[in-house]
């Protein structure tokens, strides 16, 4: 039987001395995922492990200003401020984190630090995109006003063939702006729908058909060759409008890049559950460091010549959108001065599956 541990205090009475308490603030800062410090002092007396991995294993007994090395966190670490003061630059140059400080004991205080950077990175899209819808409005509308500004003073019978040029002119400038206004519209609704699956059960190969005999008859005299390897019938589960649209877009981007009098070549295959859809046109190519930013809004590898044949910049963001509810997969390959090709994979529907 284990005896009982005793000690003498002073010259008093000889006690029974009790053990001390666990401390909770280990197992329960472990258990957040933002990084945690708990302050003794100015000194870490406990990190959780998000917080071991932004600023290193060995910072627990460390002085926090040693451990924690940004100018705009001292007002917090030396307990002057609780915060949130935001902290750019810490852990990666494109990161950004809130830091907040609070007092859980009397000299014991706790350091929280909160990622924001997917936070900024949204924010940042959001800017980006409505000054890049703006400057694109604002080009084509520019040239309207002039040109209407122009034609009010060209009113003789010898300023005809001027009038037929510059409305020729308007026309196109106008045709542009209801491109991207239409493009922009149905991005809206695609981003809106992202969440709600499609319930259709679509064959694919029936509306590459339908898409194919738009381009059949092309003034440029350049043709579409469509390769169905599909055995049977490539059925997802999918939203047929947006599928046609889909399919438009890549098929259109192929003749608007590819050489003048190169074919473009449509192929649809099903194989393991999948069908795979894909367009490769013989054109100038892509160049690597472009290629994971396609599918961003108004990007364009070269903007003078989308603008020049009617890009929006926005086919590519609608066809990732698209493949994203449809819980697809895109994937784009390029080698400059040979070509490029568009793949999007689509998961079969079940035999039950409605």
């Amino acid at each position: 039987m284990a005896l009982p541990r005793f000690t003498r205090l002073g010259s008093g009475p000889i006690a029974e001395s009790k053990p001390a308490p666990p401390d909770p603030t280990g197992p329960l800062i472990e258990a957040l995922t933002d990084p945690l410090l708990v302050l003794d002092g100015y000194h870490i007396s406990h990190a959780n492990q998000a917080a071991r991995a932004l600023l290193g294993e060995h910072i627990v007994g460390d002085y926090v200003r040693l451990a924690l090395r940004h100018p705009a966190a001292a007002p917090v670490l030396s307990g002057d401020e609780d915060g949130p003061i935001a902290l750019n630059g810490l852990g990666g140059h494109d990161r950004l984190w809130e830091l907040s400080a609070g007092t859980i004991a009397p000299g014991k205080r706790l350091i929280r630090l909160t990622d924001r950077s997917a936070q900024r990175a949204a924010d940042q899209m959001r800017v980006d995109f409505v000054a890049n819808a703006s400057h694109e409005l604002r080009t084509p509308l520019a040239s309207l006003i002039g040109f209407i500004e122009t034609l009010e003073d060209a009113n003789g019978p010898e300023d005809a063939a001027t009038r037929l040029r510059f409305l020729s002119i308007m026309e196109g400038e106008a045709r542009r702006m209801q491109r991207l206004i239409n493009d922009l519209m149905s991005l809206s609704r695609i981003e809106a729908d992202r969440y709600f699956l499609p319930k259709d059960r679509i064959d694919v190969a029936p509306v590459l058909r339908e898409v194919a005999d738009e381009f059949v008859t092309r003034r440029d005299g350049r043709r579409l060759s469509l390769n169905n390897t599909a055995s049977g019938k490539a059925i997802v589960i999918g939203d047929r409008g947006q599928l046609h649209q889909l399919i438009h877009n890549i098929i259109s981007n192929a003749f608007k890049y590819g050489r003048e009098d190169s074919p473009v070549i449509a192929t649809l295959k099903v194989a393991k559950g999948i069908a795979r859809f894909s367009v490769t046109d013989e054109g100038d190519g892509i160049a690597p460091e472009h290629l994971p930013r396609l599918t961003e809004r108004f990007f364009r590898a070269d903007p003078g010549r989308s603008r020049a044949i009617g890009g929006t910049g926005l086919g590519l963001a609608i066809v990732k959108h698209i493949v994203e509810r449809h819980r697809g997969r895109l994937d784009i390959a390029s080698i400059v001065g040979t070509g490029t090709t568009v793949t999007v994979e689509l998961p079969l529907a079940s035999a039950g599956a409605s």
